[in-house]
């Protein structure tokens, strides 16, 4: 039986984004849940309540865990962007069976490498005090840096299911020296599952170069691999098709070898 697989969307979105990567892995045997984290499930015109401004990394991973909990056995985590540091929180606390980072924020401690990146993180001050208020999505933005390998009319049509997103969870990810909490720490030797480390070349929201970095914390348990051409929205872009190859080939390599040595082990 193949393990369950548990996909985590990123900032602004909802499980949604994941429709082409969960229809892969749903027509490879995979049980595939891809849920809306906590305040993401209003749909495009619904009023974000108030607490969803102040909702944080540990609250999205405390949801996380209780429905990894109810599933059939240790998971495959997959997460996007935001997601993808959610799902190195995850990794470290619970038991998974492997992990995919795709074009995820890095975790605490890990540097910016691009004046995009440090740009970006100081324009969350222009809405004020963003850390106790939830931010709306801006298609400008958007389109720019994350839908911009997209056709535009697919542009247009994705961000129309975009939502707003936590100010507290932005502050906590892209501000994480100045969180005294250290919300987004992650312990690199307490993640034990192979993981696999994805970003399109073009990608400037994690560039590249911080994604690297983010894949070097793990040593020799995690594969790293860029996709030239690519952007931020490498889970439905053109090329996709490549990404979710690489994602179950992968899967197919570490997955069977660990079972290998569970078979040689038990002889």
């Amino acid at each position: 039986m193949k393990p369950p697989v548990l996909m985590i969307h990123g900032a602004f979105v909802g499980g949604w984004s994941f429709e082409r990567l969960a229809d892969h892995f749903a027509a490879r045997g995979h049980e595939v849940h891809a849920p809306d984290l906590r305040h993401h499930d209003l749909g495009p015109r619904g009023k974000p309540p108030a607490a969803l401004g102040t909702t944080g990394v540990r609250d999205y991973v405390d949801d996380l865990k209780a429905i990894a909990a109810r599933l059939s056995g240790p998971p495959i985590l997959v997460g996007h962007s935001m997601g993808g540091l959610l799902a190195q929180i995850l990794a470290a606390e619970i038991p998974a069976a492997a992990a995919i980072l795709l074009a995820p924020s890095a975790p605490w401690g890990v540097l910016p490498s691009t004046q995009f990146e440090i740009a970006q993180a100081q324009g969350l001050y222009m809405a004020g005090n963003f850390w106790t208020m939830p931010l709306k999505p801006r298609f400008w933005i958007a389109a720019a840096h994350a839908l911009d390998r997209m056709p535009e009319a697919e542009r247009h049509a994705i961000f129309a299911r975009f939502v707003p997103e936590s100010g507290r969870a932005m502050f906590e990810i892209l501000h994480w020296a100045m969180d005294t909490s250290h919300a987004t720490m992650v312990h690199a030797r307490d993640i034990e599952c192979p993981i696999l480390v994805l970003v399109g070349t073009e990608d400037r929201i994690n560039h590249p170069r911080t994604v690297k970095r983010v894949a070097q914390r793990y040593g020799r348990r995690a594969s790293y691999r860029e996709f030239p051409g690519m952007s931020h929205w490498l889970i439905a872009e053109p090329g996709v098709e490549i990404v979710a190859h690489t994602m179950t080939s992968w899967l197919e390599k570490v997955l069977g070898a660990s079972e290998a040595e569970k078979r040689k082990a038990a002889e």
